[in-house]
């Protein structure tokens, strides 16, 4: 037997149950993790209050990313063995599969063994935010040395996946925020720039930082009336990315930028990378050379035990962390 969190209704933390569960072989195609760390992520609360893409079933599992030791490989796994310590990366629905458990099965596609330089937090928390940020940045936009990417939310852990993959490639992120209490601790994470925008303008701090050029990506996971800032602060041929939708209104898209910059608005999300082969095995070795080299490195905000899963809910939830949570397993 095996313990595995799962709710049978939606709402607030303490939905969370801790059950006791048989945990298969692995079918062909799988392996079965013993989990040592668990990343959390937004998608997870979302899906927990019943505000996320998908409806629950049921007994419903949840849990995108996980480190561990591979356990057993089912038939057709050749990539993987059992003893490999590994990392999961999001790319698959909560109905099929979930990491909050201490013994889980995964599709091999999306397991991947991590550099032996970090340790099964490090890595239970680097493969959600890494492969997010890369796909925007460099799969789609292209991002190279010289560019200016203005990184929305910057004090997330996918923003702070975005400073750092900016400046991996020679690039020169901007941070967004709204307040001053996180301005120090994004310059220490690699932001060139911080704009608050309780206090300053963005269009105009985009326009004196870069010498009235503008930037080439803006990078938000929360839209509304505010996004319409971040595309005029765009240059010529600029893309803005929607990687989430925190405000739930509808972005004002300022026209003449749209006409006369010839820019891109898109929706952007983490499954265009982690569903396409191709793309996935891209980001694969970008982010583990990132890993490997030090580069790359998942901030953890804090850590929580296994046990204390609904408290480490209500931590993401009160959106005073800089980086990731993770649970200890």
């Amino acid at each position: 037997m095996s313990r595995k969190y799962v709710f049978n209704r939606t709402g607030g933390p303490d939905v969370l149950e801790l059950v006791d569960v048989d945990v298969p072989q692995p079918a062909t195609g799988e392996v079965r993790i013993r989990v040592k760390a668990i990343g959390l992520n937004r998608a997870e609360i979302m899906y927990r209050t019943g505000a996320y893409v998908i409806e629950p079933t049921y007994p419903a599992q949840l849990g995108y990313e996980a480190a561990g030791i591979v356990d057993a490989v089912g038939a057709g796994v050749s990539h993987l063995a059992p003893g490999d310590t590994v990392s999961v990366i999001p790319g698959f629905a909560f109905t099929d599969y979930g990491m909050y458990g201490e013994l889980v099965n995964a599709p091999a596609r999306v397991v991947v063994k991590h550099p032996d330089a970090i340790g099964f937090e490090q890595a239970a928390a680097s493969w959600m935010m890494f492969v997010t940020a890369y796909g925007a940045l460099i799969e789609y936009g292209s991002l190279a040395a010289g560019d200016t990417v203005l990184v929305r939310a910057a004090s997330s852990s996918v923003g702070l996946a975005a400073i750092q993959i900016a400046n991996m490639v020679g690039a020169r992120p901007i941070a967004i925020t709204r307040g001053t209490s996180k301005r120090d601790a994004l310059l220490e994470a690699g932001a060139s720039a911080v704009i608050c925008t309780e206090e300053q303008d963005i269009v105009a701090e985009v326009a004196r930082l870069t010498d009235g050029k503008g930037a080439k990506i803006a990078f938000d996971p929360a839209g509304g009336a505010e996004a319409s800032k971040l595309i005029r602060s765009l240059h010529q041929d600029g893309i803005f990315f929607q990687y989430g939708a925190l405000e739930h209104g509808d972005i004002p898209v300022p026209v003449m930028d749209l006409l006369g910059k010839h820019l891109t608005i898109r929706g952007y999300e983490l499954f265009e990378i982690t569903t396409d082969d191709e793309k996935l095995e891209r980001a694969k070795e970008f982010v583990t050379a990132g890993l490997a080299s030090g580069k790359l490195s998942a901030k953890i905000d804090r850590v929580f035990e296994f046990t204390e899963m609904a408290a480490a809910h209500a931590h993401l939830e009160s959106n005073t962390q800089v980086g990731k949570v993770v649970v200890r397993v």
